[in-house]
């Protein structure tokens, strides 16, 4: 999802030795060498320092693989190594490393003037017994040419409820990654701009089973704060406003570092407040300057390691049914699910009701039984228009092989049908997840219009062998 914007050339040195000429000697006794220029940062070790000169004053952004030897979100005791990140002395953010495969990682570094900074990099408290290193490959800092970094806002780790702990966040719920979305102001020449953040899980909120069904994921993404920008990018007075607790869209009072503004997670479903807790230990400024495609759902931004730390958190946290049975409506072996996005419009209702949602089917070749996305359960349909995601839970071990057909279905949500018609027009990343719990290449999709009423409830999106349905063509049909 990262946006490749052109970059404000930088120079860079790790302890004021070029990266290139960094000696393999930084890691760790009986440790096999990192490649050149990683930076290692032990526990009870020294900090490590990156230099960097910008070429103008900015916001920048610092980049690099992350690893942590030894650590497994999967695993209590074990979850994520720490790395506190300061810029010229000041702690600006922290990295949570929640595995051993290094991943792509992009935080925010805050504003910086023209000239020569250093960044420290430090092994820090939270972090679990398990943890020994972390190993930061291919460090580079870049100055992003975009307004949005701006404004992204600082989010203090959550330190009270559920647990009373102020590293809760480095085991649970914890922020992967932010991105922006941008849209016309009613000033002509001001835009808003909008922030949100991928967590880990949700420790309160919607219950599992029904994030699988109506959002087709169990992380938690919300939108954290939003503001109204002039023609120069400038904060216009008064307009900041952030989703407070209950999901409530509340005006922003707080404090703000330059134009960041600092929230807090406050909540156990990860909602924010502006009041923050005296002395929190965990801060964090992920790199927000991707955005998404206004047509595709939110879940389109989880990059894929994401579904990894996901799948582990509900093992770690016995969230997982064991067996899995699609036949339950728990949660079972997340590899056992087709992950899917749809896109729908509701018609004009037709009388008084409820809108109806709809939801995805799946017919397995020799296998009498449908499986479906709300497993029965009404309130688990998608009801709002758009691209959506959600899953459909099959039998362990059933690969895109195995499935004969995808079909939608029109769900009535209440007690009274309004009898609006659902317009079906898109079935995107139809795809499982490998062994590896990351996303295999997505091997169903389809684009047309299909209408759904009360008499004609359900259509065939996806039939496996067949590259048209009805008068519509579906691309990609023959895998």
């Amino acid at each position: 999802m990262r946006a490749r914007a052109r970059a404000t050339a930088l120079t860079l040195a790790l302890g004021g030795v070029p990266l290139a000429a960094v000696p393999a000697a930084v890691a760790a006794p009986a440790q096999a060498a990192p490649p050149p220029g990683t930076i290692v940062v032990e526990r009870g070790g020294p900090a490590r320092t990156l230099a960097f000169t910008a070429a103008r004053d900015g916001e920048a952004v610092i980049g690099f693989t992350s690893a942590a030897p030894g650590v497994s979100w999967a695993r209590q005791g074990a979850e994520a190594a720490v790395v506190a990140v300061a810029v010229d002395g000041r702690h600006v953010t922290d990295l949570v490393v929640p595995g051993a495969d290094p991943v792509p990682r992009s935080l925010g570094l805050g504003r910086v003037a023209k000239g020569t900074h250093k960044v420290t990099l430090r092994f820090a408290k939270g972090s679990a017994p398990a943890a020994r290193r972390v190993a930061l490959g291919r460090p580079s800092v870049r100055m992003p040419d975009q307004a949005a970094l701006r404004h992204s806002p600082i989010v203090v780790g959550r330190t009270g409820w559920p647990f009373g702990d102020p590293y809760q966040n480095a085991r649970t719920d914890t922020p992967l990654l932010a991105w922006h979305e941008s849209r016309p102001a009613a000033t002509p020449g001001h835009r808003v701009l909008e922030y949100s953040m991928v967590f880990s899980n949700e420790d309160g909120g919607t219950d599992t089973p029904a994030l699988m069904a109506r959002w087709g994921r169990t992380t938690d993404i919300e939108w954290v704060y939003r503001v109204e920008v002039d023609a120069e990018g400038r904060r216009v007075a008064g307009t900041g406003v952030y989703q407070g607790p209950q999901h409530l869209t509340l005006k922003f009072t707080g404090r703000y570092e330059g134009d960041h503004p600092v929230l807090q997670t406050c909540t156990s479903n990860n909602n924010m407040c502006d009041v923050i807790s005296p002395n929190p230990p965990l801060r964090f400024l992920p790199d927000a300057s991707g955005t998404r495609p206004a047509d595709r759902a939110r879940e389109t931004v989880m990059e894929p390691w994401t579904y990894r730390v996901m799948a582990q958190e509900l093992r770690r946290e016995g969230r997982l049914e064991t067996p899995s049975d699609p036949a339950t409506r728990e949660v079972g072996d997340p590899r056992a699910y087709l992950f899917a996005e749809l896109a729908k419009t509701t018609g004009t209702p037709r009388n008084w009701g409820t809108a109806p949602g709809v939801s995805l089917q799946v017919r397995l070749e020799g296998d009498d039984r449908v499986y479906r996305s709300d497993h029965g359960e009404r309130s688990w349909s998608i009801d709002r228009d758009g691209p959506a995601s959600t899953t459909v839970e099959l039998p362990p071990g059933t690969t895109a092989d195995d499935i004969a057909s995808i079909e939608a279905v029109r769900t009535p949500m209440g007690l009274i049908d309004n009898g609006a018609p659902a317009v079906v027009t898109a079935l995107r990343r139809g795809f499982f997840l490998d062994r590896a719990y990351l996303p295999r290449p997505p091997a169903f999709r389809w684009t047309g219009s299909i209408t759904l009423t009360p008499a004609s409830p359900a259509a065939v999106l996806w039939k496996k062998g067949s590259r048209t349905i009805g008068n519509q063509r579906t691309p990609g049909a023959s895998k």
